[in-house]
């Protein structure tokens, strides 16, 4: 009867411990986002798909100050659009959003790429939501 009330104790105090870690390394996750553990700062290419033609040819830079510049050219057209100003950061520091309402304007940040979100600033889905990526140029 000693033995397995030791055991008992033995069990419990391992699962508190356990459970301990897990918010432990939970807290430590949370504290870490887009915003203050990537080099986000730099020079994004890429072409997204186009209603009318084969895609947008699309360059953005974003500055540490938090401003950015922006041109699409639009593949066998002429004419390109520019933009700059600045942009927010979500309250998780996951997402930026361009000052600008011409555009989508919202980006999840990853590392070394941007993911194009849509209007309402959701991950693009269906089976062109890969083609809508910037790739940061090294």
């Amino acid at each position: 009867m000693k033995k397995l009330l030791v055991l008992v104790m033995v069990m419990v105090l391992l699962f508190g411990l356990s459970a301990c870690k897990k918010q432990q390394a939970s807290a430590i996750d949370s504290a870490h986002n887009s915003q203050n553990s990537l080099n986000w700062d730099g020079v994004y290419t890429g072409v997204i798909p186009a209603a009318d033609g084969p895609g947008i040819d699309v360059k953005l830079t974003l500055g540490l100050d938090y401003k950015y510049t922006l041109t699409y050219k639009y593949l066998e057209k002429t004419g390109t659009f520019n933009h700059s100003g600045t942009f927010v950061w979500s309250s998780d520091g996951s997402n930026i959003t361009l000052d600008t309402d011409q555009v989508p304007n919202h980006y999840k940040v990853g590392e070394n790429i941007l993911w194009q979100l849509d209007l309402q600033g959701n991950r693009i889905t269906g089976s062109l939501a890969d083609k809508y990526t910037l790739q940061k140029v090294q």
